[in-house]
């Protein structure tokens, strides 16, 4: 099969991933699963960021922890130009539609959303966290890429944000991939225990 085809699949079953987490709502289950199966594609797909794939025994997580999930509130803003730098060369164009505003282990706390500048789009939301570059990658995580299927939902302007769900870029685990970074205005101040994390 062509590279080509081979990531059309490879985003395809990660679309599918997370329609079975939004099927199967909130709670240890469905994340449980959700481990499972992204642990199955990176062992086995490839599409795999993973180098050494006979070696692979798993991705790192926090314990999951119900505390983590919450619902922001969404307010437009004026569009404004953003410009992601890369964990390598390059960068990519989006466009920040407004921000996301939501309580998290008792702060209040506000993150911009991206819109993908490009054909057909997609929402994108990456952060960082005062542990970003100690348990987690400095560059930040992921919580929101619909280019790619990670998408929990929402319902009018409320959108639900599940850090137990977080996870890394790509290059985190290939030199072969240069990812968007989560830019500063996406600091958050507290430490996010939950998610994807940094091997010990």
């Amino acid at each position: 099969m062509s590279e080509a085809l081979d990531l059309w699949d490879y985003r395809r079953r990660v679309h599918d991933i997370y329609r079975l987490v939004r099927q199967g709502g909130a709670g240890r289950g469905p994340w449980a699963d959700w481990v499972a199966a992204r642990d199955s594609l990176f062992a086995n797909h490839p599409q795999s960021p993973i180098e050494h794939r006979e070696s692979f025994k798993g991705l790192a997580y926090f314990d999951h922890d119900s505390r983590w999930r919450t619902t922001g509130r969404f307010t437009p803003l004026g569009e404004q130009s953003a410009n992601l730098d890369h964990s390598g060369e390059g960068a990519t164009r989006f466009i920040t539609i407004g921000v996301v505003e939501f309580a998290l282990a008792g702060e209040e706390c506000r993150l911009d959303l991206l819109w993908l500048d490009a054909y057909g789009g997609g929402a994108f939301l990456p952060f960082r966290d005062a542990g970003s570059g100690d348990v987690t990658y400095g560059g930040g995580r992921y919580l929101l890429d619909t280019v790619k299927g990670a998408d929990l939902g929402h319902d009018d302007d409320r959108i639900i944000l599940d850090f137990n769900y977080a996870y890394h870029p790509s290059c985190v685990h290939s030199y072969r991939w240069s990812c968007p970074l989560a830019p500063p205005t996406n600091h958050l101040g507290l430490v996010v225990e939950a998610g994807e994390r940094l091997a010990t």
